[in-house]
């Protein structure tokens, strides 16, 4: 079985659930996808890193550093980082906190003395539905100085994210979308 077929596999088994729920754009659903529970598993997260970091490395520009939002993207970031110090360039892992930290240096992206004004990065993120947490992502890399190179989802919900990332000129790179899951 190659590595995509399996990833598949365990998130159906892992991740997905036929459930009532808000989701944190604020709309309901008849099913719920925690991404974190594929990513944090043992093989989902070397599954998950080794696809996602493939998508990296065919990238125009070279990727310096991968990272997004606390929680969803923490196990996504760290698994392609650690891969990628076997194949070639290290590609740094960072973390976007939700707030900055109340306390010592105030920070909001942590791994930051791995990151340099202008270093071209991967945003990535376990399930997106709308959008919004990426675009804030995005914008708290930028303001950084970072140029956000790719934007790279475990799973697309196919509720519009992909088409509001567009209109801002950000292509999003879903490894799977709901479609594959419910098939």
């Amino acid at each position: 079985m190659n590595k995509k077929t399996r990833l598949l596999q365990l998130l159906a088994e892992l991740s997905y659930e036929n459930r009532q729920v808000t989701l944190t754009s604020g709309k309901t659903s008849s099913y719920y996808v925690d991404g974190k529970q594929t990513t944090l598993h043992s093989e989902g997260s070397f599954l998950t890193g080794s696809l996602i970091l493939d998508i990296i490395r065919s990238a125009e520009t070279p990727i310096r550093a991968v990272g997004g939002l606390s929680m969803g993207a923490d196990p996504i970031a760290t698994a392609a980082s650690l891969l990628s110090w076997f194949s070639g360039p290290p590609v740094h892992a960072f973390y976007i906190r939700k707030e900055p930290k109340g306390h010592g240096k105030n920070l909001w992206i942590e791994g930051n003395k791995n990151l340099n004004e202008g270093d071209t990065v991967a945003i990535v993120e376990d399930v997106v539905t709308t959008g919004g947490s990426l675009l804030k992502e995005i914008e708290r890399a930028q303001a950084y100085g970072l140029q956000v190179k790719q934007v790279i989802t475990l799973l697309d919900r196919l509720e519009g994210g992909a088409e509001i990332l567009a209109e801002k000129g950000f292509k999003l790179q879903a490894l799977f979308t709901i479609n594959d899951i419910r098939s």
